[in-house]
């Protein structure tokens, strides 16, 4: 985020699935999600920072206008994601890729996995959400969400 927040006065995180928690991909709720990303940046950085949860349309055609609706204004989007980036280019959005860090090892699907398996995760986390995710009980909340989708 901070290499975004260098390309822009004020950054808008769209929280994506938001109508989505206790399940396998998405164990966290849009509220538990962004204090989770709240924790990681300092007072600086959230200030320049509005957070809000945009639901799933699961109409690739209305996508872009879908999330026009949920957030002020903006003029370009951050993403590495291809369709993504393709139907906001496709309606006029300047898009530019997020660098990532070390995807194969810190992706939240090695860190679900790491959870569900009773590996050890936390290393894997950033200091300032391990305690909060141990407080949410994250590793049960994915368990129970595997028993439920089987």
């Amino acid at each position: 985020m901070s290499e975004a927040l260098d390309k822009c006065d004020e950054l808008i995180v769209g929280i994506g699935s938001a109508q989505e928690s206790h399940t396998l991909e998405n164990p966290f709720t849009a509220g538990e999600r962004i204090e989770m990303i709240r924790r990681c940046l300092g007072k600086e950085k959230l200030s320049r920072t509005i957070m809000i949860p945009i639901p799933d349309v699961n109409r690739f055609a209305i996508w872009v206008s879908h999330v026009e609706s949920f957030v002020p204004p903006f003029e370009l989007v951050f993403t590495n994601n291809p369709l993504t980036r393709s139907l906001f280019e496709e309606k006029g959005y300047k898009v530019n890729p997020m660098k990532m860090y070390d995807r194969s090892r810190y992706a939240g699907t090695v860190i679900r996995e790491r959870m569900l398996d009773g590996d050890k995760w936390e290393d894997l986390v950033p200091q300032q959400i391990r305690g909060y995710l141990k407080k949410l009980d994250g590793a049960s909340r994915i368990k129970a969400a595997t028993s439920k989708e089987e």
